[in-house]
């Protein structure tokens, strides 16, 4: 019988998945963690039973996870644009109960998920403005995961076994509205305590609520960055462990962040072939797959290096676009950084960027978990 290697896997390596790319091509055998992408609460902000998609995909990662017996499954509620309305559903302890026990009920006893990753954009301010936001948000999250965490560990003492509870939290200093920290949405050091791990998204720095065209994860801070200081000392992933870690959240649970796309600026200047421009526009969010295929062989598109962020970006003078990207040179940066600095291990939005050889991801992995 083989020896599975990855079941004691020193760190974690996790994907988002949005059912994007067949179940059947996810790379198991690279990843301690599959996290579903998105569960939301429907009438009453309570989570209901799973759509029939969403059913038939389910019981493919529970065929999946048979295959694979050190696979973890969890089951992401939020999102961006279509994120649930989190600010209702943990207003009072009532609402909370009634939330935790019916995504427990839907995901965990009915679908078989391993665990539950919270994904509030976000508690307070910063996220899309139509969703209900309140500043009692960030009482209320601490309140929300604690209450999660007490009906998870109930059902887990029953069964014997432990159930997970993740969140996704937001690293870049800008968001909607403007200047940002994580710490005006969570009061971290309390909000973690309930969290098996936090999933920091340490991408998205450079977007079209910044001040000038920047990096998407640029690994350190870069004097030469225009935006201001108290912005731009954790607008970079070094920095951002280093705050959030200052805020209370120790190493060994933070899972970092790894883009498997780029973003960019359209209207910027050639200076510095368009890095710190001003600009007018956002250019679309292109997987790695595609940059890697098409825009590396295509004259137009120049690229560059920063010694200083540990990431490339490409240059078209032609129609004055700036496009910021993670390689495999910059994801093994990162994967680097985590056992560097004793973090819990990464991981990555989302399956379905990467290449055909998955480079990206061998990248991330190699150092991290054992050979198969």
């Amino acid at each position: 019988m083989p020896v599975n290697v990855l079941a004691a896997a020193a760190f974690v390596v996790a994907a988002y998945y949005n059912g994007a790319v067949p179940v059947e091509q996810i790379p198991a055998d690279r990843l301690t963690d599959v996290i579903f992408a998105f569960g939301e609460p429907g009438e009453g902000n309570v989570c209901h039973d799973a759509s029939p998609r969403q059913a038939a995909i389910f019981a493919q990662l529970r065929k999946l996870r048979a295959e694979h017996p050190h696979l973890r499954l969890l089951l992401s509620i939020g999102g961006w644009s279509a994120a649930p309305q989190f600010s209702d559903a943990a207003l009072t302890a009532t609402s909370r109960a009634a939330f935790a026990r019916s995504c427990i009920a839907s995901y965990i006893v009915r679908e078989g998920f391993d665990g539950i990753d919270l994904d509030w954009e976000f508690p307070v301010r910063g996220g899309v403005s139509q969703n209900p936001h309140r500043p009692q948000d960030r009482a209320d999250a601490t309140a929300l995961a604690q209450e999660i965490r007490s009906e998870l560990d109930t059902l887990g003492a029953a069964a014997h076994r432990h159930y997970y509870l993740t969140a996704a939290v937001p690293a870049g200093r800008y968001e909607n509205g403007g200047a940002y920290s994580a710490s005006d949405s969570y009061d971290l050091a309390a909000f973690t305590k309930s969290l098996d791990w936090m999933n920091l998204m340490t991408y998205d720095m450079g977007t079209t609520f910044s001040p000038t065209s920047n990096f998407n994860a640029p690994m350190n801070e870069d004097p030469n960055d225009p935006t201001p200081a108290a912005q731009r000392i954790a607008n970079n992933v070094t920095g951002a462990v280093a705050s959030f870690e200052a805020a209370g959240v120790p190493a060994s649970k933070i899972v970092l962040g790894v883009p498997f796309y780029g973003r960019g600026f359209t209207g910027v200047g050639s200076d510095r072939a368009g890095l710190y421009s001003s600009y007018s526009g956002g250019y679309p969010e292109v997987p790695w797959s595609v940059v890697s295929s098409r825009y590396l062989h295509d004259p137009q598109w120049e690229r560059h290096w920063s010694d200083t962020a540990q990431e490339p970006w490409l240059y078209n003078a032609a129609t004055h676009t700036f496009f910021s990207y993670d390689d495999p040179r910059a994801v093994a940066a990162k994967s680097a950084f985590v056992k560097r600095a004793g973090l819990r291990g990464a991981m990555f939005w989302v399956l379905g960027q990467d290449d055909a050889e998955q480079s990206l991801l061998r990248a991330l992995s190699g150092p991290l978990l054992p050979s198969p």
